[in-house]
């Protein structure tokens, strides 16, 4: 029960990782906060997470819906013990595809997004606080069409390091998860389908992974387990990046 009587927040916890994890926190006493912005795909993580779970409807790449979540939980909660940065889309556009729209639509959602939810976080939350935010192998493979997703990813990473470093003092850790191949519905969601049996063999352990593999780790990161750890980049995708 290593979360007992604390507060987590998932950001994007309404499917794949981010409910996974939710789950995994509730099983180990969180009291969990998840958002998303589909109010039925909401209301069904939250049934499946449990009583006393608290699901807010809120779109990370709009600052004013943080600043509503965040007065909520404020009100409601008092505080932030552990916060899960989650919230995110996918997909590939090549170089000469690609439109100033597509390029920043990804970039508030992926990058500028998470960024002003840290900030505005931080003020509720205290020494012993943990932040985890989810990046991806994409800011370490070079994939075609991935050039506004990777380097969104990409940003996330350094904000771990940058973050993890700038709130030390305070006493808050910073990590990054860069999952690999998850079996998450982002993949659907980003029409990508067609490319699951390729990665499948470029894993060297020739599989997807289920989205409670991920979420272990994410309860590792965030837990007193990883007291003496911020700033690292947790790679979960089965060695794709390792050989």
């Amino acid at each position: 029960m290593r979360f007992q009587q604390k507060i987590v927040v998932i950001l994007g916890g309404n499917s794949g990782i981010g409910l996974a994890s939710a789950l995994e926190f509730a099983k180990e006493g969180g009291q969990v906060v998840v958002t998303g912005r589909n109010e039925q795909t909401l209301a069904a993580a939250a049934a499946q997470i449990g009583p006393g779970t608290l699901a807010i409807r809120a779109d990370t790449s709009k600052l004013e819906d943080l600043d509503r979540l965040y007065a909520q939980i404020r009100e409601k909660l008092g505080r932030i013990d552990v916060l899960f940065v989650n919230s995110g889309i996918g997909g590939m556009v090549s170089l000469m595809e690609m439109t100033p729209e597509i390029w920043d639509e990804m970039h508030n959602v992926n990058l500028r997004g998470p960024f002003f939810a840290v900030q505005k976080a931080v003020p509720l939350m205290g020494r012993g606080g943990s932040i985890v935010l989810t990046s991806s192998i994409g800011h370490l493979k070079g994939l075609p069409g991935n050039s506004h997703y990777g380097s969104a990813k990409a940003g996330i990473r350094s904000l771990a390091r940058t973050l993890g470093f700038e709130l030390v003092a305070s006493g808050i850790r910073v990590n990054c998860l860069s999952p690999g191949p998850i079996d998450t519905p982002l993949l659907s969601r980003s029409h990508m389908d067609h490319i699951r049996e390729d990665v499948r063999q470029l894993n060297p352990m020739k599989r997807w992974a289920d989205p409670r593999e991920a979420a272990r780790a994410v309860l590792f990161l965030a837990s007193d387990d990883a007291s003496f750890v911020t700033g690292v980049d947790l790679l979960v995708d089965g060695g794709m990046c390792s050989f």
